[in-house]
């Protein structure tokens, strides 16, 4: 699984000062961050994998690196990815993981495999 590291530890260290508990699980090509037992935010070779909710969807394309995330297909709402060109400054890593903790309570843990 090919991510960026620095990224990576770029999101450890924003959630460890914000004191959020997480864990983190590889998968979906990459590594995932995983809070409440439910997807926050992930990191996919160089891009920002980002739950933010579909409310906030639409408007996020708007900003810089962010585009739809699709995997299979077909757009999936409530997730983006944001490129690095989105994500130069901790200020704007920052909004996205601040967009991914605001919907994290609301959103729908996945169901567990049997």
């Amino acid at each position: 699984m090919a991510y960026n590291e620095f990224l990576a530890d770029r999101i450890r260290q924003h959630l460890q000062e914000k004191k959020t508990v997480f864990e983190e699980k590889k998968m979906m090509g990459g590594l995932c961050f995983m809070v409440d037992g439910k997807m926050l935010a992930g990191v996919t070779n160089d891009s920002l994998m980002a739950r933010i909710g579909p409310d906030a969807w639409e408007p996020a394309l708007q900003r810089k690196g962010c585009r739809e995330m699709n995997f299979t297909g077909r757009s999936m709402k409530g997730f983006v990815f944001v490129e690095p060109a989105g994500l130069d400054t901790d200020e704007d890593l920052a909004h996205w993981l601040q967009l991914c903790l605001d919907y994290n309570p609301i959103a729908k843990a996945s169901r567990k495999k049997k």
